[in-house]
């Protein structure tokens, strides 16, 4: 059971010269598309991926486990960029 949480320093955050959300972290920001807003958004360091996912899959009216399938990838993009912890 994967509960994924951003790291310390690291938040989303709307920036208006872009006009769209990002990441901030020390030094950095990564510019995100919808799906990782979206999951992003739901990430507080209590729910798990799974959930995010099944919540996500309601909201869109998708297939959970493909879901969950792209949000495990991005979160572990993430993680290996040192933007989340699992």
């Amino acid at each position: 059971m994967s509960i994924p949480r951003l790291r310390p320093g690291v938040r989303l955050h709307h920036d208006r010269v872009r006009n769209r959300d990002v990441l901030l972290a020390p030094e950095r920001v990564v510019e995100l598309d919808e799906t990782a807003r979206a999951i992003l958004a739901r990430i507080d360091g209590i729910t798990t991926l799974t959930a995010i996912a099944t919540a996500l899959a309601a909201e869109y009216d998708g297939d959970p486990a493909e879901i969950e399938s792209d949000a495990r990838t991005l979160v572990g993009d993430l993680a290996l960029k040192g933007y989340v912890n699992l």
